[in-house]
């Protein structure tokens, strides 16, 4: 998810690989989103987090995972994130959002979601529609979803975003990861991984700042 907002917070972990080069890129489109977007770096490859099964997908160029500590019951967290509808009223990057089908959250079950993207050196600003299906879900658990991103002058092809969660010892350990893919993101990897990390790294400020509150 791509975000226009501060996003670091204690407890976050971000996991690095792209090392200098990619470092260079993020610290440059930092510059372009006039200081909003952290230095964010690729993710390493061949990771284990999976959810009944299955993860993001280990072949795509544009990865990124963080993890953070809440400090906050297992099931305030869960309800936060899996009550799609009131993303927005916590998640000051996600302007819209709206189940397509009723009922609990399940796999299966479709969102559809929206929220800006910035400007960067290939791609001009925009609103992404975002149209989400859950792949798996285990209660308190995990869950991964993954659908396409379309915007004016802006298309990914597929994004798959997978969260875990676990109790630990002062709160709960929430791993996230997500993958992008497609011809237009693939063009700039480096600028589209900081522009993922940024968007992740935004998403677990605001999950970790509302659960705590």
């Amino acid at each position: 998810m791509f975000s226009t907002g501060p996003s670091n917070s204690p407890g976050q972990q971000p996991r690095p690989r792209a090392g200098k080069a990619a470092a260079t890129v993020a610290l440059a489109v930092t510059a372009v989103y006039a200081g909003t977007i952290p230095t964010a770096q690729a993710a390493p490859h061949g990771g284990t987090s999976q959810c009944g099964g299955r993860g993001v997908d280990t072949t795509a160029l544009i990865r990124y995972e963080s993890d953070i500590v809440i400090k906050a019951p297992l099931g305030t967290v869960w309800k936060l994130q899996t009550d799609v509808e009131r993303w927005p009223s916590w998640q000051p990057p996600v302007t819209t959002a709206e189940r397509l089908d009723p009922g609990r959250l399940k796999a299966g079950s479709r969102f559809r979601w929206t929220t800006p993207a910035p400007a960067t050196p290939t791609t001009p600003a925009t609103t992404l529609a975002i149209t989400s299906t859950v792949q798996e879900l285990q209660r308190h658990n995990c869950i991964l979803w993954s659908g396409p991103a379309i915007g004016e002058g802006l298309r990914i092809d597929e994004g798959v975003h997978l969260w875990t969660f676990s109790k630990v010892k002062g709160g709960v350990h929430v791993h996230t990861e997500e993958t992008w893919t497609g011809t237009q993101v693939e063009a700039d990897v480096p600028t589209a991984t900081a522009a993922l990390g940024a968007g992740l790294e935004a998403w677990l400020h605001d999950l970790n700042t509302t659960a705590e509150a």
